[in-house]
């Protein structure tokens, strides 16, 4: 911690509570993914867990640290990779099912609420969480990128007695 300036991310106490949590906040946003056709939830719900791990990072440690972690530049490789996993997995089915989305990966009864049990849904989910959750994170950095230069701009405003209040 000794490497943070001292005005970024927050106290000591969220900072420590981030770092027990953050794993554990992640892990449970890819298993909502991966068993999302089992469970509530799927790939836009577990997309939004994962965002969140990533933003409660930048929020405690500072968005240089967030950025550390994710930067802009993986995040929106990620979230084309997940866009395209999404239409390979549209266009597989039409290839060898027939249909746009058709389903081509046949389970049999024993396979029943298990991992494999839906066939194309899974791989879908794991599109849409890619694609989810490093977009909600990019959202989050552009906006937050954009408060602080209005913040500050209008911090320079005030200072030369420019407010028009």
């Amino acid at each position: 911690m000794s490497e943070l300036p001292a005005n970024e991310g927050m106290s000591l106490i969220v900072q420590t509570v981030t770092r027990w949590l953050k794993a554990f906040i992640l892990l449970f946003g890819v298993y909502i993914v991966i068993y999302g056709h089992l469970t509530p939830g799927g790939g836009f719900a577990g997309g939004v867990i994962v965002a969140c791990s990533f933003i409660l990072l930048t929020l405690a440690y500072g968005q240089r640290r967030g950025l550390k972690a994710v930067s802009r530049g993986v995040a929106g490789e990620m979230d084309s990779v997940g866009a395209l996993i999404f239409l390979a997995v549209a266009l597989a089915g039409m290839i060898a099912g027939g249909a746009f989305f058709a389903n081509f990966i046949e389970t049999g009864e024993a396979a029943r609420f298990t991992l494999p049990s839906a066939g194309l849904i899974p791989l879908s989910n794991i599109g849409i969480g890619l694609k989810v959750g490093m977009s909600l994170f990019l959202v989050f950095t552009v906006l937050s990128a954009m408060h602080v230069a209005v913040s500050g701009s209008r911090r320079r405003m005030i200072s030369r007695g420019e407010d028009d209040r």
